[in-house]
């Protein structure tokens, strides 16, 4: 963002209003999108302390990796509908759609397409969820994909091994999810955990923000 303001707006090249459309899409697409991914990824895997535990005790970076790609597949957390025009006619689903017509798709409905995966509402770590549109498809898929898979593996496998004892504070009905935004996510994600060589009582919830509100 100082690259654009520093090198571009003065020789002319972009002009204020376009940087300021470019930093929204980037503190959009390159944080919120990330933030929302590590605070609703935690909170899933806290409701499956069996697959919390895989992810947290594995020696085989594979399992984290792959359990990345299941959650991304999973919550599918860009719920902004992705418009397409036809360049020529194709049969979708069935249906033909003539060259010049308009197509919206709906990725949280493709990542949860039976035809794409078996069950694909439940929660499998250890299915190859590869091929999932939660980046998009095609020559617009998202610039940041291979960031946001790091970053989401880095943050999840150390919270889990450095918080072993973490687990939510509050019940899943209290926690305020954010669904009127194009970004799906958690206001806050309140959690507890117990520090090492203390009884639980000693300190007792420790609130960490999965987002801003």
């Amino acid at each position: 963002m100082s690259r654009l303001i520093q090198e571009y707006l003065p020789t002319g090249e972009l002009t204020r209003e376009t940087i300021v459309m470019n930093s929204f899409i980037l503190l959009s697409a390159g944080h919120e999108t990330t933030a929302d991914m590590i605070g609703l990824g935690t909170l899933a895997l806290l409701e499956n302390p069996a697959l919390l535990a895989r992810i947290r005790d594995a020696d085989d970076p594979k399992v984290v990796s792959g359990a990345v790609e299941e959650l991304l597949r999973y919550l599918t957390i860009v719920h902004s509908l992705v418009a397409r025009v036809a360049k020529e006619d194709i049969e979708v689903g069935g249906t033909l759609v003539r060259a010049g017509e308009g197509l919206i798709m709906n990725l949280p409905a493709a990542n949860r397409d039976p035809a794409f995966l078996d069950n694909p509402d439940i929660l499998d770590i250890e299915r190859n969820s590869r091929g999932h549109m939660a980046f998009g498809y095609g020559v617009h898929q998202c610039l940041g994909q291979t960031l946001a898979r790091a970053e989401l593996e880095i943050v999840l496998l150390t919270l889990l091994r450095r918080l072993p004892t973490l687990r939510p504070a509050v019940p899943l009905e209290e926690i305020r999810f954010r669904g009127d935004m194009s970004i799906y996510g958690v206001h806050e994600l309140p959690v507890t955990w117990e520090q090492p060589g203390k009884p639980p009582s000693v300190r007792e919830v420790g609130a960490a923000q999965a987002a801003s509100g």
